[in-house]
């Protein structure tokens, strides 16, 4: 049995998908914090659990069962390492004999802001006696794809990247990756390094965009305070604008590029190229 924890959010839906295709669906456990928005899950016969990070009481019943766990990051930067605590301690007591963690590329070196809770619940993890592997992902290209509305609209794409290399990929090899690994034997400690085969700078990405869409933009690199107040401007909320910014300035200093290719050699195929995601992005 599998348990998923964020299982009606973009990846885990993913590695359900690809667990569906190995395993029977009443060996999956989709745990999630609304059970409504998981009918369709639940109608593939997939065990639908609530599963609330902040509600610790609704964990342990949520795992009971499972013999390996994929805990999905939360997506409450800031509240993460309580929620992520709560999590363990609920898996340990159900009796969950792995637990699978998204974390970040890099987490223990990482110049990102974003590292800090992910390297909180890795020792958390490695504290708590339960068998464990880290999935440290690297960056969605979704992440960057997301602003290409904005990019059309002003003929421009906006970071604070540089020159930085960027080995980014698709959300649902990272997925097939965290399913790959569920469905095989795993030694605890193991850590994968997860990242694209594709490499670029943001300069390179929107040249892309301006191919393909046949319209002109051009990157515009900012320093760290203009990307945050131009994010702030453009309605985000001060916390998250704050958050980008800093992850692009820690894109700038290496920290999202990796060049070991675990991430294709675990799922036996080359991820999705850059150009792919901006193409499906374009058509959509």
């Amino acid at each position: 049995m599998i348990a998923v924890t964020g299982a009606s959010g973009q990846l885990g839906r993913f590695v359900i998908q690809f667990l569906l295709e190995k395993i029977p669906a009443s060996e999956i456990i989709a745990a999630v914090r609304n059970p409504e928005k998981a009918k369709d899950l639940a109608g593939l016969g997939v065990q639908v659990r609530q599963a609330d990070y902040n509600q610790p009481e609704t964990l342990t019943n949520a795992f009971k069962g499972a013999e390996k766990l994929l805990l999905i990051s939360s997506s409450e930067v800031g509240s993460r390492t309580p929620q992520h605590l709560a999590v363990i301690a609920a898996a340990k007591q159900a009796g969950v004999k792995v637990i699978a963690y998204t974390s970040l590329l890099k987490a223990d070196t990482s110049p990102l802001a974003l590292a800090s809770e992910h390297l909180e619940t890795e020792q958390a993890l490695k504290a708590s006696g339960v068998p464990f592997v880290l999935l440290r992902n690297g960056w969605y290209t979704e992440n960057y794809t997301a602003s290409i509305p904005a990019a059309l609209a002003h003929n421009a794409l906006i970071g604070g990247a540089g020159d930085g290399k960027i080995a980014s990929a698709a959300r649902e090899d990272y997925a097939a990756a965290a399913a790959t690994v569920l469905l095989s034997p795993i030694k605890s400690g193991t850590i994968y390094e997860l990242a694209g085969d594709d490499v670029y700078t943001l300069a390179e990405f929107a040249n892309e965009i301006a191919k393909q869409s046949g319209k002109t933009v051009s990157y515009v690199n900012l320093s760290q305070d203009e990307f945050t107040a131009t994010l702030e401007r453009a309605g985000l909320p001060k916390a998250f604008a704050a958050l980008l910014a800093d992850s692009d300035i820690g894109a700038s200093k290496g920290g999202l590029f990796d060049n070991s290719h675990q991430l294709s050699r675990l799922i036996g195929r080359p991820t999705k190229p850059y150009s792919a995601v901006i193409a499906a992005t374009l058509q959509s």
